[in-house]
């Protein structure tokens, strides 16, 4: 069959579900993954034809897509900042208002491949080691590792640790470790457990979150690819006690956070000035909400004091 004919058939099944646009990136995107063509092989092949052995991966994708399935899952990658990630049922895909966060660290910490650990800090750091003042980055709720592993790439001088409750999407972001060639440590915790201790006697300089925070109540918001196939384990909360992940994290922080280390979060919009109350009502300052590239309240910075 021609290439052509398949992309026909591609929007023919797929149009009163995705825009025109979104199907041409499926598209492009399955033959990239399957076949290893160019985007703009049409443009220079017209009349290009595959074996049917060819054909079948794309029409095994085209039927997964047409349950709404998330593209990234059925290639089982996708992409965050630079880096290519595996990802699967058991972690979140990556997004673009995460990379948002993990620029914000970086822009507060890297400078023409220095960190800007003032004096203060670094001599408040407390390790197993005395004479070391390498920044300390904890991940809590890695998923993917999508976060961790970008800190790591970009702050190759740092100590990255990385937890999560889940042993799946551990499994996941320390295959995404290996092949993105960074050293993370890895921690299977749940964050929620009030008498939690992690192995290792380690104070951070930056502790760093994307938890569940989506409300049971905002369920019919979300779209049908998000809420039937990505784990809901890492996306929705109570709406009695929405904020129960960042309350957990502020307790852990009063022993696991260095004197004027920071927390960052990637927050619910609709919870901005909720979630800065409870920053208001502990012991931190600087507490900065920030907007995402839609304009809604999506991160937080505070420090301990």
């Amino acid at each position: 069959m021609l290439l052509k004919e398949i992309k026909d058939i591609f929007h023919r099944e797929l149009g009163e579900l995705y825009p025109k646009e979104e199907i041409d990136s499926f598209f492009y995107s399955c033959i990239e993954h399957y076949l290893q063509l160019e985007r703009f092989i049409l443009a220079i092949q017209p009349g290009i034809t595959l074996t049917q052995e060819e054909e079948q991966p794309l029409f095994e994708a085209l039927t997964e897509l047409k349950t709404e399935k998330p593209l990234q899952y059925i290639l089982g990658t996708a992409h965050f900042m630079d880096l290519e990630l595996q990802v699967n049922e058991n972690v979140l895909i990556p997004r673009p208002e995460t990379e948002e966060l993990v620029q914000w660290i970086l822009d507060d910490f890297q400078k023409e491949g220095q960190f800007k650990l003032d004096a203060e800090r670094s001599r408040s750091v407390i390790s197993t080691t005395l004479n070391d003042h390498s920044l300390k980055i904890l991940d809590i709720g890695t998923g993917s590792g999508c976060i961790a592993i970008a800190l790591a790439k970009n702050l190759p001088d740092a100590k990255i640790y990385a937890l999560d409750v889940s042993e799946e999407a551990l499994e996941v972001a320390k295959k995404n470790a290996k092949s993105n060639g960074v050293n993370i440590g890895f921690v299977h915790q749940d964050i929620l457990n009030p008498e939690l201790e992690l192995e290792f006697k380690l104070h951070f300089d930056v502790i760093v979150s994307n938890p569940p925070y989506v409300r049971e109540l905002e369920k019919n918001t979300i779209n049908k690819n998000v809420k039937d196939f990505e784990p809901g384990t890492a996306l929705f909360v109570s709406d009695e006690d929405p904020l129960l992940f960042y309350k957990a994290i502020i307790d852990f922080s009063e022993n696991n956070l260095n004197e004027n280390g920071s927390l960052y979060f990637e927050i619910n919009q609709y919870l901005g000035e909720e979630t800065k109350a409870l920053f208001n009502a502990r012991n931190f300052s600087e507490i900065e909400l920030r907007k995402d590239i839609f304009g809604n309240d999506r991160m937080l910075k505070a420090k301990r004091t």
